[in-house]
């Protein structure tokens, strides 16, 4: 524990540990495979997810450290789904849109969830930016469900809790997960374009097979 913990460098003026580099280097490898739809990515996400549950506790954000919890036995089902999941009409999981209904309510449930998490944070810990960790946590989670059942729409969704993210970070001093973050943001916006035009091709597959 206290190799990981250990400083290796400085990044404007902060010390940054060998947990948050290895971090930095796993996340950035598991969003890489899936812009690709490479399953890899999910124990590549359960290793980062540990590596940041470590971090973000040490940094008081307990909704994101709990988050990278919840995320590691997220990534296990993504991971199964990923592999052997099937859509409604039993064919495996393909890349497509969530319809509008699917949409509203997931909003609903999200929108819902954030002032909750909200007031269990700040009752329950000494968090000193329990709502905006909340939103990080709660759309995160709406995100990583999108992202295990094949939507397009979990990359926007990433769009979001990423910039908030960035924010969040800066505000705690973690620069190189700030970094990290913001990489997230554009390559979020890449991922959307790419799966929104898998999902169109997806048809047009069905349509010759």
């Amino acid at each position: 524990m206290q190799w990981l913990q250990a400083a290796v460098f400085t990044a404007w003026g902060v010390a940054v540990s060998r947990a948050e580099l290895l971090a930095f280097v796993l996340a950035l490898w598991m969003v890489h495979c899936n812009l690709r739809v490479n399953p890899l990515a999910w124990p590549l996400a359960i290793a980062s997810s540990a590596l940041y549950a470590l971090l973000f506790a040490g940094s008081r954000l307990y909704g994101e450290a709990l988050l990278q919890l919840v995320f590691i036995a997220a990534a296990l089902w993504g991971w199964w789904q990923w592999l052997r999941g099937t859509q409604d009409d039993g064919r495996a999981l393909q890349v497509r849109d969530l319809d509008r209904r699917g949409l509203l309510r997931l909003g609903l449930v999200t929108l819902a969830a954030w002032p909750l998490a909200g007031w269990l944070l700040d009752s329950v810990t000494d968090s000193d930016v329990p709502y905006a960790d909340a939103f990080t946590t709660v759309a995160s989670l709406a995100g990583q469900w999108l992202l295990g059942r094949k939507y397009v729409q979990n990359w926007p969704t990433w769009v979001v809790v990423n910039i908030a993210s960035v924010a969040l970070f800066a505000y705690k001093g973690l620069w190189l997960t700030v970094l990290l973050y913001a990489l997230f943001a554009v390559l979020s916006a890449v991922g959307w374009r790419r799966w929104a035009r898998l999902a169109r091709q997806q048809p047009q597959a069905l349509a010759s097979a």
